[in-house]
């Protein structure tokens, strides 16, 4: 594969999140060594991070909530990053919210930022201002079914749709299992505007529990990692991305021992490569058993499975499970040029290690992307993250 090779005199920034404080990292990309720099601190939480497509401008959700405590205070806010530095400021007064946000984006043009929020499930889109800012929500004229549990939302590259992915919820003792759902969205991206359209929920939704999606660069098609199923779907749809096939093209087993599945395994983010050959899901496992009063870290997959993608069908081919050298890598991200990947490992666990119990760290793990799509670990830097996990992590230039 050809790949661009990216400006010498323009940093690779990465931004990793620790409750509500954004660190700025530099990425070196002949050495792949991560350097921190100053740290930013937010309202609250740093939920998600979403860049504008062209400014330099990123855009914060923020909450005092978690995905255990609803919280009372929510904001989004705009940060301006220095072009030459990477350093970031915040930029214009934080916009508040009703409810916690899960997830957000920013339209191809930069107009509008989407937010999604999964209890209640909905989302919201804001204005952009012509300074950078966030401005006004824009009332939705039409009555939108956002499903159960939204955990992600979506422009197509058309800039024509919006998918936001619901994941519902698992059987408990208390209540039935909630089905899960894509709900895809016409746009309107000079308005704001969003109008009901195409549910994908096969079977019903139950059975399907979609955490994210990602598209190809140059094909209609969709990639969807399942969160509770441990499954990757392929979606065939119109070159606008407001037409997917209800059923998925393909289904893909996530995990190398399908057999072996352990507690608390779950995939997690989904990205394409930029070159459209290749897809990568994270696999996240944190199940625990109580040794000696202590959780201890009982195994799993917490690893980067690789997928060659067929040119003429989109159909995904697993090539490797590349172990993220920690556990639940909540997020992880392609440098521009594609030649790197960072796997946040959000976490701290007890683990047996050589029969001993050792503490895990939280970290970032950098690898390089080969010709042939396949991870080489490099290096990982480690995190304290044992007051709160990491929640979010980027790389931007």
């Amino acid at each position: 594969m050809s790949t661009p090779q990216p400006n010498k005199n323009a940093p690779i920034s990465v931004y990793a999140s620790i409750g509500n404080v954004l660190t700025h990292y530099e990425l070196d990309a002949d050495t792949a060594a991560l350097t921190p720099h100053a740290a930013l601190t937010l309202p609250f939480k740093v939920q998600y991070v979403w860049p504008h497509p062209a400014a330099p401008f990123l855009y914060a959700a923020c909450s005092n909530g978690s995905p255990d405590a609803r919280g009372d205070a929510h904001c989004v806010v705009a940060l301006r990053r220095d072009s030459a530095s990477g350093a970031l400021a915040v930029h214009g007064a934080p916009v508040a919210l009703h409810s916690r946000p899960v997830h957000m984006t920013v339209d191809i043009t930069g107009k509008h930022a989407l937010i999604a929020y999964n209890y209640p499930s909905h989302l919201t889109v804001h204005r952009i201002n012509t300074d950078g800012t966030v401005g006004d929500v824009v009332q939705q004229q039409a009555k939108l079914d956002a499903g159960i549990y939204a955990h992600q939302v979506r422009v197509a590259l058309s800039n024509k749709a919006v998918t936001l992915v619901t994941r519902g919820n698992k059987a408990t003792s208390a209540k039935p299992e909630e089905p899960g759902a894509l709900k895809v969205f016409a746009y309107d991206s000079d308005s704001g505007q969003l109008t009901p359209g195409v549910s994908v929920a096969p079977n019903g939704g139950f059975g399907f529990g979609p955490r994210h999606i990602d598209f190809h660069p140059r094909q209609p098609w969709v990639y969807a990692s399942l969160e509770l199923q441990n499954l990757m779907h392929v979606y065939r749809t119109n070159p606008d991305g407001d037409q997917p096939e209800l059923a998925p093209a393909y289904v893909k087993a996530l995990l190398a021992d399908v057999a072996g599945v352990k507690q608390r395994q779950r995939s997690g983010t989904i990205h394409v490569h930029p070159n459209g050959q290749f897809v990568y899901v994270v696999n996240r496992a944190s199940g625990v058993e109580k040794v000696g009063g202590k959780d201890v870290y009982i195994g799993g997959e917490n690893n980067i499975a690789v997928f060659k993608i067929d040119p003429t069908t989109g159909e995904p081919a697993v090539i490797q499970h590349a172990d993220t050298r920690g556990v639940v890598a909540r997020t992880f991200a392609l440098d521009s040029s594609g030649r790197l990947l960072i796997a946040a490992n959000s976490q701290p666990i007890l683990a047996r290690v050589d029969g001993k119990l050792i503490t895990i760290p939280a970290s970032l793990a950098v690898f390089r992307v080969g010709e042939d799509g396949k991870l080489t670990y490099v290096n990982k830097l480690d995190v304290d993250a044992s007051a709160t996990p990491m929640f979010w992590m980027g790389i931007v230039g």
